[in-house]
């Protein structure tokens, strides 16, 4: 897949949802450049969400940035 490819995020809870945009994410791309903590941190995250989202970067051949990299 190219790395050039946009991805939407998959539907996810309304509070997750406007966390996302509100963080100014609005595809898996923009995600991909977050941490997984960082992305656990935004306010109506939860474990579900994060669930559905790595079920979609994983296909999408993307995943969190690592936290060692910071």
């Amino acid at each position: 897949m190219s790395s050039k490819e946009i991805y939407p995020i998959p539907k996810i809870s309304a509070p997750a949802s406007r966390a996302l945009v509100a963080a100014g994410l609005h595809t898996l791309n923009d995600i991909a450049g977050l941490t997984q903590k960082q992305f656990m941190q935004l306010h109506g995250m939860g474990k579900h969400g994060l669930r559905i989202v790595k079920e979609a970067m994983d296909l999408a051949g993307l995943q969190f940035k690592d936290s060692s990299n910071q």
